[in-house]
């Protein structure tokens, strides 16, 4: 046998971008984020402004679900880029190819007859 350290290449390396508190990448940051801020207005609101408890909790909570509802609605278990692709898919509706109900519009109305 030979003294010589075999050397390969190998794809080894590990795609994912790791994990924390059960959510992929950075997701996490983003619900900490709502929590740590929603904590801040509402004890900005309570605490220094004297606002009511349920007139605190309603201005927090939006700050809280909102982070939250888009993590567990367009990124846990989604591909990259999926929020973008929905949002073009809802505002834009056809895609990269042309509209073929508005084909028929443009060249005046005109309809194909069958060959």
């Amino acid at each position: 046998m030979s003294d010589e350290l075999r050397i390969t290449d190998t794809n080894s390396a590990n795609d994912s971008k790791g994990r924390a508190l059960g959510f992929e990448g950075n997701d996490f940051l983003y619900i900490v984020g709502g929590i740590v801020g929603a904590i801040g207005i509402f004890l900005l609101l309570y605490a220094m402004f004297h606002a009511g408890l349920p007139t605190a909790s309603a201005c927090a909570l939006p700050i809280l679900v909102l982070p939250t509802a888009w993590v567990m609605l367009f990124r846990r278990n989604r591909p990259d880029g999926y929020a973008e692709d929905f949002f073009d898919h809802v505002l834009n509706r056809e895609g990269f190819a042309c509209a073929s109900d508005a084909q028929d519009a443009v060249r005046g109305g005109k309809k194909r007859h069958a060959q």
